[in-house]
């Protein structure tokens, strides 16, 4: 460890003490001799030291209020703290270390003791580091696989059904603008305030997994489904939701999967209660189905299908203000239409 670049805070009023510290560790550290906490919190302004040593009896603002301060703070609640103190007894000791300082040295101090413990709680503190990077580098490496493997099976589906060319990009991207919107105009705030909104967009793209069951005559069939065709094709939503449950059983990332599954199984329900497959009916429709319904279906207007040709953003606009209580939830019909423009922008 290279302790000519820690820096050491000495916070005490006794300005014996204050001397006695930075003999003990001049040479060794940069240090600063403090004589109030408010004179530290003004030095931290600028500086952030690797610990910082600290008396507990202090006049106007104790070592515990110190304490209580720094870990409120996001931008020093990391600092190692050790008391410096004349108390003693388990009590004492057992309050500070509850409210988060790493060590406790009595005073009168030994130098050379002093010296260690510092050197020993920055060298456990670099190592505490280190491993927190190296977590967050190994936890990114499963986030971008995971990712990458929920790519695939997404484009797996997709590449089944080439007509509808980046549907699933295009439906994230619809439903990021309809969150942002209803963020924007205070719409289902309680709803949306429990849900993890990258785990939603990333989840969504399974919405048509359940499409892996369909056969290639009914899936690419040119003209309309007859009805047990469109049996077929309406089973691929129950079929999606097993797919995921199956999964679900024996992982952890219960959100994640639970969010694919509403996707999957209500994105063709109805407001009115005539969608598939449970025949939900209003708010007993879930949320994030109602929100992929309008994107969903958008999306298959936009865009130029096997049994029909693109429709025009202006019509397909109208075709769903004119769905607004039978296919889609109002409220979210009304945040579709002051959000259109935004829509016809992942389009062009």
């Amino acid at each position: 460890m290279n302790t000519q670049q820690k820096t050491i805070f000495i916070v005490d009023d006794n300005r014996t003490n204050l001397i006695v510290g930075k003999s003990a560790l001049s040479g060794a550290y940069h240090v600063y001799t403090i004589i109030s906490g408010a004179r530290m919190f003004q030095i931290l302004k600028k500086t952030i030291p690797d610990l910082i040593l600290l008396d507990l009896e202090m006049p106007e603002m104790s070592g515990y209020d110190i304490l209580n301060r720094l870990k409120c703070d996001i931008g020093t609640a990391h600092i190692p703290v050790i008391f410096l103190t004349a108390l003693s007894g388990e009590d004492t000791e057992l309050k500070g270390l509850t409210m988060g300082a790493v060590d406790y040295i009595t005073k009168p101090f030994s130098p050379p003791l002093l010296r260690k413990r510092i050197e020993l709680h920055l060298q456990l503190f670099d190592y505490r580091n280190n491993l927190e990077h190296m977590v967050k580098e190994k936890t990114s490496e499963v986030v971008s696989l995971k990712n990458s493997v929920l790519k695939a099976i997404a484009e797996l589906v997709e590449y089944r059904d080439s007509t509808t060319g980046n549907h699933i990009d295009r439906t994230q991207r619809y439903i990021k603008i309809l969150l942002d919107a209803a963020k924007r105009f205070g719409l289902y705030q309680q709803e949306l305030s429990v849900m993890d909104e990258d785990l939603v967009l990333q989840s969504s793209q399974l919405h048509d997994v359940g499409k892996i069951s369909i056969r290639d005559s009914i899936l690419l069939k040119p003209g309309k489904l007859v009805a047990h065709e469109f049996a077929e094709m309406k089973a691929h939503t129950t079929f999606g939701e097993r797919i995921i449950l199956s999964i679900k059983e024996s992982t952890t990332h219960s959100d994640f999967l639970e969010y694919a599954r509403i996707f999957a199984i209500s994105h063709h329900e109805k407001w009115e209660g005539s969608g598939y497959p449970k025949g939900l009916k209003g708010y007993d429709i879930p949320l994030l189905g109602r929100i992929m319904a309008i994107a969903d279906v958008y999306d298959a207007l936009v865009t130029d299908r096997p049994y029909k040709k693109a429709y025009a953003h202006t019509k397909a606009v109208e075709m769903i203000k004119a769905g607004s209580e039978t296919h889609f939830d109002p409220a979210l019909v009304d945040l579709f239409a002051k959000a259109e423009d935004a829509f016809q922008g992942v389009q062009l």
